[in-house]
């Protein structure tokens, strides 16, 4: 199946189809958090507003032949002069894993921001981990450096 992946920023407009997505992740998530839904039936995400008042917050959809396929949060700091991205919350919908959505959205991303980047998972969930190991190994040629940050791993290119 030949598969056209792109990332597009989110905007605000579509802000309740970001939010949909989010319970959609946070559901996956709940396996290894432990989390429950809040008394409306849904998981909350509290730090979605600030993807559209802070610039250093960046929302992308990932999308697939045209279809959204899932969603790439990012936030950059500049503590320090470091000039770091972070990916704060990276999902797929099952429909697309195992195809190489995952991998080239993240690439795509990795090749829109400049500096470095951290990439970090729950301790529990180790497909995530195998999965960014796998792709940030791709990108740097192996040469990133990986640490355990409250019981995370951390890695950091």
């Amino acid at each position: 199946m030949d598969l056209d992946v792109d990332v597009s920023p989110v905007s605000e407009n579509d802000k309740l189809v970001l939010r949909n997505l989010l319970n959609l992740y946070l559901y996956d998530l709940s396996e290894f958090k432990g989390t429950d839904v809040n008394a409306h039936g849904f998981f909350e995400y509290r730090r979605l507003d600030q993807y559209w008042y802070d610039d250093s917050c960046h929302p992308f959809f990932i999308v697939v032949n045209k279809s959204t396929a899932g969603f790439v949060l990012v936030h950059k700091y500049d503590l320090l002069e470091e000039n770091r991205n972070v990916i704060s919350e990276f999902f797929v919908m099952k429909k697309y894993r195992k195809l190489g959505v995952g991998n080239q959205a993240a690439q795509k991303i990795f090749k829109t921001f400049s500096g470095g980047w951290e990439v970090s998972e729950l301790p529990e969930n180790l497909p995530s981990q195998v999965f960014w190991r796998k792709v940030i190994h791709e990108v740097t040629g192996g040469k990133y450096s990986e640490t355990v940050v409250h019981s995370r791993p951390v890695q950091y290119f």
